[in-house]
């Protein structure tokens, strides 16, 4: 698949904030990949389709896992916020003729992360999460380590996530912290 072929499935599947949130991500993906040697259509490709399955109903994202129950790994016990990039990546595979794992992975865990996450899912990962209209606190300095050290932002950008979930009383994927714990890890090697 192309970036533009990507580009064309998801600009018809998102409404206009999440359309321009997705190219938003892409601009960031394409700086990232360049930055640190990653391959810059794979980038594209995986950017433009990461929430390509946001804006499905509940209903239809349980439809796609219970359809394809092998690939999608128990993914409707997960926080239902995460649903979104496991059934883009699902999405992808079986629909829109993406063959290459690493985009593949890298939808599917852009949200959350992973343990041993890749290079593409951590360009991936930061593009989703520092893209040029989030304005939360520390955005800025994010977006400015992620240029400098991937893996310091990667650790940052995890903790900050699994912060913001606690303190909003919300679900923790386990993969979040899973993830956390395995950058914390690979820090103190």
């Amino acid at each position: 698949m192309t970036s533009e072929q990507a580009r064309a499935i998801a600009k018809k599947r998102l409404g206009e904030k999440r359309w321009q949130h997705t190219k938003n991500v892409k601009k960031m993906a394409v700086t990232l990949a360049r930055r640190w040697g990653a391959d810059e259509e794979k980038a594209a490709v995986a950017a433009y389709l990461h929430d390509a399955a946001k804006e499905l109903p509940r209903q239809e994202l349980l439809q796609i896992f219970a359809g394809n129950a092998i690939i999608a790994n128990n993914a409707a016990l997960r926080p239902a916020a995460v649903w979104h990039g496991i059934a883009a990546a699902i999405l992808a595979r079986t629909q829109w003729g993406v063959q290459d794992e690493e985009i593949i992975s890298a939808i599917a865990c852009h949200t959350t992360g992973k343990p041993d996450m890749g290079l593409l899912d951590k360009i991936i990962y930061l593009a989703d999460m520092t893209s040029a209209e989030r304005d939360w606190p520390g955005v800025q300095e994010l977006r400015d380590l992620e240029l400098r050290d991937l893996d310091a932002a990667l650790r940052a950008g995890l903790q900050q996530s699994v912060d913001f979930v606690r303190q909003k009383g919300g679900q923790l994927d386990p993969e979040s912290q899973a993830a956390l714990d395995w950058m914390l890890a690979a820090a103190h090697n």
